[in-house]
């Protein structure tokens, strides 16, 4: 679809998007199933990027403790603990902005492997990769990874001038040539224009192969960041968003990721009817807050959700 045609379904009213997409979401999905991720920092702050809306960059001021790599044995108890709430999909992140080949790296393909033993998906995101890396992540037993487009190219140096949006596509390819499932969205509420939300839509669901995971991030204001006093984006349109997405890429999970803690259980219930099929669950994402567990569960036991099971369509993997 090109960007006039993406234009014009975004514009449509609201109810009809919603209806659209709810019935792609039935025919390509188990309607009632909802995917449940956990997010674990493995290394957190000192990032030289600077992104202006994240804690965890050197050049924003947020209050936050910086943290070295964590043990593998650490990160294994996590994943545990999340495969035992309930988390199929579990996925590791780094404050980093390119992977550097060495011990580092090293571990996190340890900590791969081993979340991939215990029958969970896994996932990283750890920055920049060239296709040697991918494809040592690939043979270590990643599902996916996880590399954001954010917002559309002609908006990105707005947010972030320490890398190109060239970058970040050759990120995704290199993890398309390796095999490897993207999980690939943006953030929403960062003073982008409407333009902007509908040519990162555009872009993601031409990405060949389309994303297999498609985050819809709501930013989340950081004191001590650029975007801190940034006005919060209307509920709708964030719905509307998600509505497009699913419409634009049926077959992809649509997550709500970060932001949801704001977003109320009414307004949730109408992104899940437009679509949204995976949600993380956790205390946090990487350092910004989320809904505790019980919350996530009681809600989706009010609609009627159940847990999606891991690496639903391919051949079960022992746990």
């Amino acid at each position: 679809m090109d960007l006039q045609d993406v234009k014009a379904l975004y514009h449509r009213p609201l109810l009809d998007l919603i209806f659209e997409a709810a019935g792609l979401h039935r025919e390509h999905h188990t309607h009632n199933e909802m995917q449940m991720c956990t997010l674990l920092s493995i290394k957190t702050g000192g990032c030289v990027e600077d992104c202006k809306y994240c804690s965890q960059s050197i050049h924003n001021n947020a209050e936050l403790e910086k943290e070295t790599l964590l043990k593998t044995d650490e990160v294994l108890e996590q994943a545990r603990a999340a495969k035992e709430a309930g988390s199929t999909r579990f996925c590791m992140g780094a404050a980093w902005r390119d992977v550097k080949d060495g011990r580092g790296f090293d571990r996190v393909l340890d900590m791969v492997k081993g979340v991939s033993d215990m029958g969970m998906e896994a996932c990283c995101t750890l920055g920049m990769l060239t296709e040697d890396q991918a494809v040592k992540l690939k043979e270590a037993g990643l599902t996916a990874y996880n590399h954001n487009l954010d917002t559309s190219e002609e908006y990105y140096d707005k947010v972030i001038t320490t890398r190109t949006y060239q970058d970040r596509l050759d990120t995704i390819e290199n993890v398309a040539k390796a095999g490897i499932s993207l999980c690939c969205g943006g953030i929403l509420g960062m003073g982008e224009s409407t333009g902007d939300r509908i040519a990162l839509l555009h872009r993601l669901s031409n990405l060949d192969p389309q994303p297999e995971s498609v985050p819809i991030n709501m930013l989340v204001p950081v004191e001590g960041t650029p975007l801190e006093d940034t006005e919060a984006l209307d509920i709708f349109e964030w719905i509307r968003c998600i509505a497009v997405a699913r419409i634009l890429m049926p077959k992809a999970m649509v997550r709500l990721s970060a932001g949801r803690l704001t977003i109320s259980r009414e307004a949730q219930a109408l992104a899940f009817m437009a679509g949204a099929n995976a949600i993380f669950t956790g205390e946090k994402l990487l350092t910004t807050p989320n809904p505790e567990k019980d919350e996530d569960y009681n809600l989706l036991e009010v609609l009627g959700l159940k847990p999606r099971p891991p690496y639903k369509g391919e051949k079960q993997k022992a746990a």
